[in-house]
């Protein structure tokens, strides 16, 4: 089983990918790890596509995170089931607010090591406007065009609880 995780910051993908890794007991990839060294440093571009290639040798695999210049098309084509979360813009803010008190001053599990937990205006406008554009959101409609018979788009938590639910254990 091979699953992409994709969507909007703050709708719950880290978390779902590691759901469905532990579920399936699978390797889970979130892309923030490869993107970012400590101190929110962006790693080395090269070293950041021989990571992602090698991860994609397993037989399966859950990858977190948009990430185009990180195997896009490749993880697209090779991937079971992709998972677009399309959260609205309130309650992607609200559930990283959240996460934000709940690592504080800390790198959560799906984060690089020395990436303390943030919320900035920068981010705060990136989830609310920035990383919501016609382009971003005209990507996320060509996959599940593109993709029909493997898209699954969850645009609530109940969405999510419903798509778990489904799954065969």
């Amino acid at each position: 089983m091979k699953i992409a995780v994709l969507g909007y910051s703050g709708a719950g993908k880290s978390t779902l990918a590691r759901a469905l890794g532990e579920r399936y007991g699978i390797p889970v990839l979130h892309f923030d790890t490869i993107q970012f060294t400590p101190n929110w440093e962006v790693r080395d571009r090269d070293e950041a596509h021989r990571m992602v290639h090698a991860f994609m040798e397993n037989p399966a695999w859950v990858m977190d995170g948009n990430y185009t210049k990180f195997e896009y098309e490749r993880r697209l084509d090779e991937a079971d089931e992709i998972l677009l979360l399309l959260f609205p813009r309130l309650a992607s803010f609200v559930r990283a607010w959240r996460r934000y008190f709940r690592f504080r001053g800390k790198s959560r599990p799906d984060m690089a090591e020395g990436c303390p937990e943030k919320m900035d205006p920068e981010f705060m406008w990136w989830i609310l406007w920035k990383g919501r554009t016609r382009k971003k959101r005209g990507e996320f409609r060509q996959i599940a065009e593109q993709y029909p018979e493997k898209t699954v788009v969850l645009k609530s938590q109940s969405d999510i609880d419903r798509y778990l639910e489904g799954l065969p254990c």
